[in-house]
């Protein structure tokens, strides 16, 4: 995700180049202007090419379009927002736990207070991994010697990490150190982990529907088509940059809400998955009162959010 200030308007045109959407957008807009142009030349050199629509059909097209459009936006925008806030809630459920478990063990047993902290740090790193390209297992500490060896040959390890620390309450309360009643407070923050790990899943898990993304990409494509020979009679050579112009709207639009329906991925406008992760790893080690590695902890306050 590109960090900017909203209220500055430079500031956010220089992190123009930065996204790749911005730039396959360009290439786009200049091929549409090849296009404009190659018409514009033959209508003025060819009057049959000179062919006019009527307006109030193209109209017509441009305003079904926009309403799709809206739609699409707000699909998209949707996902995104979901995405973020059941990571939201992740951040807070984590730091809930680390807060009560802190205030129950023993002050100088640090090596509890290592592993829980060690562990409940690995569940966001390892679910971002796992809504990635693959869990980056050398980004995960070793709760216990081997345990991220033995995390290897586990297919969901987020699941795997939320039975560990499940079994890491039921071991507190065998020993006497929680009590049944601070057993049920747990579980309301620990059920928490795989219930966002669960909706992440079906953000991931379910596009948008194939027929509707074609019909909207065809319907931008003969919007963009035609819009030439609506503009040629009036306008004559500034067809071009219009058209160019109303290109890179629609386009854009369709090309942010196809980068930004699945919010887990690497592309510049998705969440900073990493970035929340190391700020979870960071804060749940503070509150448990555990050292953590400088450069380990400095990662959750980077400028621009690390999605590699």
């Amino acid at each position: 995700m590109i960090i900017y200030k909203s209220t500055d308007w430079l500031d956010a045109l220089r992190h123009l180049s930065a996204s790749d959407v911005i730039r396959q957008l360009l290439k786009r807009v200049f091929f549409v202007g090849i296009y404009a142009t190659v018409i514009t030349a033959g209508a003025a050199e060819f009057e049959r090419l000179n062919t006019v629509i009527d307006k109030e059909f193209f109209t017509f097209l441009g305003i079904m379009l926009s309403l799709l459009m809206v739609f699409r936006t707000n699909t998209a925008y949707d996902r995104f927002y979901e995405g973020r806030r059941v990571w939201g809630e992740l951040v807070n459920n984590c730091r809930n736990l680390a807060v009560l478990v802190n205030a129950r063990l023993p002050a100088d047993d640090m090596a509890t207070r290592t592993y829980f902290a060690r562990l409940l740090s690995n569940f966001p790193i390892a679910l971002d991994g796992h809504l990635r390209r693959g869990v980056r297992f050398e980004k995960l500490e070793d709760a216990t010697p081997g345990h991220v060896d033995q995390l290897r040959a586990i297919d969901h390890v987020p699941s795997r990490i939320a039975a560990l620390i499940q079994e890491f309450f039921e071991h507190l309360l065998r020993q006497g150190v929680i009590l049944p009643e601070h057993l049920i407070t747990f579980q309301r923050h620990h059920e928490t982990l795989l219930d966002v790990a669960g909706v992440c899943e079906r953000i991931k898990g379910t596009p948008i529907p194939f027929s509707y993304s074609f019909f909207i990409k065809g319907f931008i494509t003969v919007f963009i088509l035609i819009m030439p020979f609506n503009l040629l009679d009036t306008y004559q050579w500034l067809t071009v940059p219009i058209t160019m112009f109303g290109a890179y709207a629609l386009l854009g639009v369709e090309m942010i809400g196809d980068e930004i329906e699945d919010p887990f991925g690497k592309d510049s406008n998705d969440l900073p998955l990493t970035q929340i992760s190391n700020r979870i790893r960071a804060n749940v080690h503070e509150i448990m009162r555990v050292e953590l590695d400088k450069e380990v902890r400095e990662l959750a306050d980077l400028p621009y959010s690390v999605v590699f």
